[in-house]
């Protein structure tokens, strides 16, 4: 990220960022923030998101209002550069005003994607990733950047990104922490060794395409093991 916000800054162009909710990527943020962190002009960055719950944006679950809090409150940002994802309004309400932002923030027509320069992805042990939930009709989204979902499993609306908006992406990096997710992390990997494909597993970039994990996360993986504790 930092490679990348300084290069835009030298370029005098703007870099388009979707953060991650969930747990992972706190301390990510939280290193961002802080006053080691390696980025120092975010004047270039404009922040979006890949996936919101359906809830204010003062509530305890709302990904903006993680961010907010740990990351954007901190760094000075303008508002004008945090294109949030609007939890409050109804879901179908919500992913239409974002599909309309997504529209004048890049200046698409109604049939495009946008082009996205990173984003940021989680992984759960289900497999999902933004609000994508196995299963899930949005998996077969084609024409909309944004749709509303209604998670079964967990009784809750959302609003994601599609697959086709994510795809369209010149980076995309997954932030995949734990043992617990190893199972599942192989299975996005090295799909033809699995008997099931996750929705993660779909998430394949016209960009390039990164994988960030810990050692408990990738003891699985092909290579994953080692008795070298430097590794």
């Amino acid at each position: 990220m930092a490679r990348r916000v300084s290069e835009a800054s030298a370029a005098g162009r703007r870099l388009s960022v979707v953060l991650s909710g969930g747990s992972t990527p706190k301390p990510l943020y939280e290193l961002l923030a802080g006053s080691e962190s390696p980025v120092r002009n975010w004047a270039p960055v404009d922040f979006f998101w890949g996936d919101e719950r359906c809830v204010p944006p003062d509530h305890p679950e709302s990904n903006y209002g993680m961010a907010r809090r740990v990351l954007l409150d901190q760094i000075g940002i303008a508002p004008s550069r945090i294109h949030r994802m609007y939890g409050e309004l109804a879901p179908q309400q919500a992913a239409q005003q974002y599909c309309g932002e997504l529209r004048r923030c890049f200046g698409i027509s109604e049939n495009d994607m946008p082009r996205f320069d990173l984003v940021l992805l989680g992984l759960g042990a289900d497999g999902h990733t933004a609000s994508l939930f196995p299963g899930s009709r949005a998996l077969e989204e084609q024409r909309r950047p944004v749709v509303a979902v209604y998670v079964e499993k967990l009784g809750s609306h959302r609003i994601t990104l599609s697959l086709p908006a994510i795809n369209n992406a010149d980076c995309v990096v997954f932030l995949v922490t734990g043992e617990a997710k190893a199972e599942i992390l192989r299975s996005v990997v090295d799909p033809a060794d699995s008997e099931i494909q996750p929705p993660a597993a779909l998430v394949r970039p016209s960009g390039r395409l990164i994988i960030l994990t810990d050692r408990g996360a990738a003891r699985l993986l092909k290579g994953g093991e080692t008795n070298d504790p430097g590794r």
